[in-house]
């Protein structure tokens, strides 16, 4: 089993910056891919950014490419998002989700078996 805590979240105004965390505990050597993922009211969760664990490829959703940068400490078991330029439609709650590689896209929620309870990501215009 894995466990995955995230925190970082607030309120910004446009424009600003946040910085996530997501820390893993547990069995945490069967993780080979860490992913944030947001969902807004009324709109369908979406994948934000992903990192491989082994080689550290990233991908992201072309929305927040050149913004948010995914990064990962192993010795800290944690994986950072960081959030740079927010827009009020970068508004939601922001989950970590770690999982597998596999053939499908980087963003396919069946393969992260593992969520953590989410954090607020709030910007105001």
């Amino acid at each position: 089993q894995v466990q995955l805590v995230e925190s970082g979240g607030g309120s910004v105004q446009a424009g600003g910056s946040l910085r996530l965390s997501c820390v893993a505990s547990g069995n945490t050597g069967s993780i080979s891919r860490v992913a944030w993922y947001r969902q807004a009211p009324i709109k369908e969760r979406e994948g934000v950014a992903v990192i491989d664990t082994a080689d550290f490829n990233t991908y992201y959703h072309d929305s927040v490419k050149g913004r948010f940068t995914i990064s990962q400490d192993t010795a800290r078991n944690t994986v950072y998002l960081q959030m740079n330029s927010l827009t009020p439609e970068d508004t939601a709650m922001y989950y970590c989700a770690a999982g597998y590689r596999s053939w499908r896209s980087w963003d396919a929620v069946q393969d992260y078996p593992w969520w953590g309870q989410g954090t607020q990501v709030t910007v105001s215009s």
